[in-house]
């Protein structure tokens, strides 16, 4: 492991990017990492080097209450100086980096040899505030970790990225989330589709368990949506979205009590996004009945609505269909008015060259 080698050479970076889609451990690497850098009495074994959970940081870190752990997430803004009771922006505000990251980078640590700060979302920092760890990046005290945690490498700049060192992190294989998915007492069938649906991510399939388990009727929500997708006809466009905000609100009501410390402006977004991933794998599901047949539906218990959706898209369209469900992501990230979002979104599903408008 990248991490492991680092340490036993002693040539560990200062900072570090860790890449990858939600859920594959990106947090939890960071987090177990951070308990050996700040640990007293690291153990190496086999080349393998681990806290020893025994000694004052380690106790302490798994308290919650290490001096020298920095996480940095953009809820803290209510905790700024000038911005307390302000709501959740839905970028990484500046001031957050200010305060809790380049302004106490300078404090040597207090119980640890080091101080390890993990920014969250990395993405979501905009250019002014990458601008603005640029010094911290480029020349930390020696004591100091960063690690940035990202989904979306694009949204870095070529100058953050080029002083990081950066970890790509994979997916989880299909199996191993089912498999997890089961033993939280998740449905066999539940499990399996919401596995593919997470698409390797196990957090994201271990999210949409929770919310199963919690009443949140997202297993009979995406059948309910297939099944109107297969009968959708243009005329039913403006009704079909009304519903599709209905359920977006269920989910986002019964996550906001799963998750009451995350912004609702979040909850609301992904909400919105688990019923477009849900119309993206129906129409992913085309494009695979049209190239493999049947195996490896994401809607395996739905393959007589995928085929009725075969037969008004092909290849190509689904294709493009696929795309316009991406750029209502983009718009759902954007904070664009979710009423309009949906009544694009299936106005442009239900326009195509093979299906019929009445």
């Amino acid at each position: 492991m990248i991490l492991q080698r680092a340490y036993a050479a002693g040539k560990m970076p200062h900072a570090y990017i860790f890449a990858g889609i939600e859920g594959v451990g990106k947090y939890k690497t960071a987090w177990e990492w951070a308990k050996v850098l700040l640990c007293e009495d690291v153990v190496t074994e086999g080349g393998f080097s681990d806290s020893c959970g025994r000694c004052q940081s380690c106790k302490m870190f798994e308290a919650g209450s290490h001096p020298d752990f920095n996480p940095v997430y953009k809820e803290l803004l209510q905790y700024t100086k000038d911005n307390k009771g302000k709501t959740t922006p839905l970028q990484l505000p500046i001031d957050v980096i200010r305060e809790f990251l380049i302004e106490k980078v300078s404090n040597r640590p207090v119980l640890s040899r080091q101080r390890v700060f993990v920014v969250s979302e990395a993405e979501k920092l905009n250019s002014s505030s990458q601008n603005a760890m640029m010094k911290v990046l480029e020349e930390p005290p020696a004591y100091c970790c960063i690690i940035l945690l990202c989904t979306r490498m694009e949204n870095l700049l070529p100058t953050t990225k080029s002083r990081c060192r950066i970890i790509r992190f994979s997916g989880v294989d299909e199996e191993k989330i089912i498999e997890k998915l089961e033993q939280m007492g998740t449905g066999k069938k539940q499990a399996q589709y919401f596995a593919r649906l997470a698409q390797g991510s196990l957090g994201r399939g271990c999210q949409l368990g929770e919310l199963e388990l919690a009443d949140a009727n997202l297993y009979e929500t995406k059948k309910e949506v297939i099944n109107l997708l297969a009968d959708y006809e243009y005329r039913d466009c403006l009704e079909l979205a009304q519903r599709f905000l209905g359920a977006s609100k269920n989910i986002g009501d019964i996550w906001g009590k799963l998750e009451p410390a995350t912004s609702k402006r979040d909850i609301k977004r992904r909400s919105q996004k688990i019923l477009v991933d849900i119309i993206i794998s129906a129409l992913h599901d085309v494009v695979m009945l049209n190239v493999t047949g049947e195996k490896e539906l994401a809607n395996f218990d739905q393959k007589t609505q995928v085929k009725k959706l075969a037969e008004r898209f092909d290849i190509e369209t689904a294709g493009e269909k696929i795309a316009d469900c991406y750029r209502s992501l983009r718009w759902i990230e954007a904070a664009v008015n979710e009423k309009l979002i949906f009544d694009q979104l299936l106005l442009n599903l239900a326009v195509s060259d093979t299906i019929e408008i009445r």
